[in-house]
């Protein structure tokens, strides 16, 4: 074991990043425990021990990737996407359904989830792409090269349906291309396209999808159906106060009023805000802050295009699941059913993730200037 080289790497790491990602997991795996706990003689799930178990396979990636070099990481960038191509065409035909959705496949007895690995074959390939010398950031050509590498996992992981996560793949995509010198002109008719396409979007959508966004648009159109999850989780954040109820004390999730299907996935943050108020939830954020700042700081002093692009979307896509998920509890956008790094429960979300923050901490210990 070369001591020399793991000093070197400790020594030029951002502690900062370190440090609010295990409290964020530690954080994570209690509110997993409260948002699974009830007030009456029956058992806690085990949701909270699997949580563990997942966290420390994610902080042996964060370890490996950032010990990597993210140069030879992205060398593989082309199999890596292939790869979860593939995966994400298993799970269409052999994939295990839930609820009609068919997202997860049986490795080895362990349920995965193609959908989060994608991204980080489409951040790699992207970045790789969009880095090559001979590039023309101006030329359309390159622009849609690079818009289909984000366009077929999306449409396949739509197709399972799962069109939150599908979603994700475009912020982190845009960010690469608008840090690569994409003009924005390109940008703008990107995004008038998108909403011409939106009639169509909207006749390709579930019922279930169609009465999400319904319901956003007129909260009391379904109260005990489609609108029941966001109701309770608006009175949960708005019944938090300052310093919340206390742990293991709030009513909305401890009483069931906010169903234990979602409290410890899509709704986390409601279970903290309740139980931490608004000191906690802000105490939360400013920790998201901490690894944003991180990231456009990898950004800024990368060594070169692969790693300002890579820093640049990773911090696009943690930036999304954050706004996305806390935005969607309070009422402020639709249910996407977007996870919140690090706290939401998911085995395959929250290795995803620190595959993704690892490869942050690579970028940066690899900097070209002082950070």
């Amino acid at each position: 074991m070369n001591w020399a080289r793991i000093k070197w790497h400790l020594q030029r790491q951002d502690w900062g990043l370190t440090l609010a990602v295990l409290v964020l997991m530690v954080s994570g795996v209690f509110f997993i425990y409260s948002a699974s706990f009830q007030q009456v003689d029956l058992p806690v799930s085990r949701m909270y021990q699997r949580q563990i178990l997942w966290a420390l396979v994610g902080i042996g990636g964060y370890v490996t990737l950032a010990m990597n070099d993210y140069r030879r990481i992205a060398s593989a960038a082309w199999w890596i996407y292939a790869v979860t191509l593939v995966l994400l065409v298993l799970v269409l035909f052999v994939g295990k359904q839930v609820h009609g959705a068919s997202r997860w496949l049986s490795l080895f007895n362990i349920q995965v989830q193609p959908a989060e690995f994608a991204k980080l074959g489409v951040l790699l390939l992207v970045a790789r792409y969009w880095s090559r010398p001979d590039l023309d950031p101006d030329h359309p050509g390159y622009l849609v090269a690079a818009l289909g590498m984000a366009l077929i996992p999306f449409l396949l992981i739509a197709r399972q349906p799962d069109l939150g996560t599908a979603m994700t793949l475009w912020p982190m995509t845009l960010v690469i291309l608008f840090v690569g010198g994409v003009r924005l002109k390109w940008l703008v008719i990107l995004a008038m396209v998108g909403l011409m396409l939106l009639p169509v979007g909207w006749f390709s959508l579930g019922q279930y999808q169609q009465n999400r966004i319904l319901v956003f648009i007129d909260a009391d159109r379904d109260p005990y159906g489609a609108g029941w999850n966001r109701i309770q989780s608006q009175i949960a954040v708005g019944s938090g106060g300052l310093t919340g109820k206390g742990y293991l004390q709030g009513t909305q999730n401890v009483l069931g009023y906010l169903p234990r299907a979602v409290a410890p996935t899509d709704f986390i943050y409601s279970v903290i805000a309740e139980e931490k108020g608004f000191v906690g939830s802000v105490t939360m954020l400013l920790l998201y802050g901490v690894m944003l700042a991180a990231g456009i700081r990898a950004a800024v002093v990368a060594r070169d295009r692969l790693g300002r692009y890579l820093a640049a979307g990773i911090t696009g896509l943690i930036f999304f699941h954050v706004f996305v998920n806390v935005a969607m509890t309070v009422g402020l956008m639709p249910i996407t059913g977007l996870p919140l790094p690090l706290m939401s429960y998911g085995g395959s979300f929250m290795v995803s993730t620190m595959l993704c923050l690892g490869l942050l901490q690579s970028i940066i210990i690899r900097r070209g200037r002082r950070f």
